[in-house]
């Protein structure tokens, strides 16, 4: 068993031949999921985590059980919403189940599944994380925790969903495993996850000191509204 808990690197192709059968499915997509695997990796420890970027009823995503470094578009498995593999060289992730369960609810863009030690560590202690810090208003006001069940299962994605659903949150953190964040696009997905990160190593940084303070509706409503006008705007005709 691999360390993502995926059982192995499984095999090169869906038919045997280790050759593509659909080079051209999804080809953008499969391209940005080979251009941010090294931001996965710079956020995840080893093998694990997984990222994804949809394009309609289909789905790109990071193979199983192999180093980040190690793969090209062509080897980028395709699967249906309904998890169906349909293209590329190498098995997909064991949370299959998960991603195709996220888009089959909310149809954001990508996801990115970490264990980033900080919101890890927060999976471990059992802990949602509220809004300490302006910028959690990147995935919503807070970030809920899903109860734990066992990875790659259709169990976990029915609890990511529900509790991602019921904080109106782009992002949860797994109980005893890890992190997944949404947006509309792969860049977004991985900044966003590298947001919560950040916020939950304060967090938990604050916590050894005292009580964090929490930032009230109030306040989080007036940061929402910032942030409709945040970065460059186009000029107005």
């Amino acid at each position: 068993m691999t360390p993502d808990g995926s059982g192995g690197g499984g095999s090169r192709s869906a038919g045997g031949s280790g050759r593509d059968a659909n080079p051209d499915l999804l080809r953008e997509a499969r391209e940005a999921v080979v251009e941010y695997a090294p931001a996965l990796a710079d956020l995840t420890p080893g093998r694990t985590g997984n990222l994804s970027v949809r394009d309609g009823d289909r789905v790109a995503v990071t193979p199983t059980g192999v180093p980040y470094d190690s793969f090209d578009a062509a080897d980028v498995p395709v699967v249906s919403l309904a998890g169906e593999r349909l293209a590329g060289r190498m098995a997909p992730s064991s949370e299959v189940p998960m991603h195709t369960g996220i888009y089959q609810h909310d149809r954001p863009g990508a996801i990115v599944h970490t264990h980033s030690p900080w919101a890890t560590t927060m999976a471990t202690l059992g802990r949602k994380l509220p809004p300490i810090h302006y910028m959690i208003a990147a995935v919503g006001r807070e970030v809920p925790l899903a109860d734990y069940a066992p990875y790659g299962t259709e169990e976990l994605a029915a609890n990511v969903v529900a509790a991602m659903a019921e904080a109106d949150s782009d992002a949860a953190i797994l109980a005893n495993h890890g992190l997944v964040v949404t947006g509309p696009d792969v860049e977004t997905a991985v900044e966003n996850t590298r947001h919560v990160e950040d916020i939950c190593r304060l967090y938990l940084r604050a916590s050894a000191v005292g009580e964090p303070h929490v930032l009230t509706d109030e306040q989080m409503a007036t940061v929402e509204e910032r942030f409709e006008s945040y970065g460059q705007q186009p000029d107005a005709e």
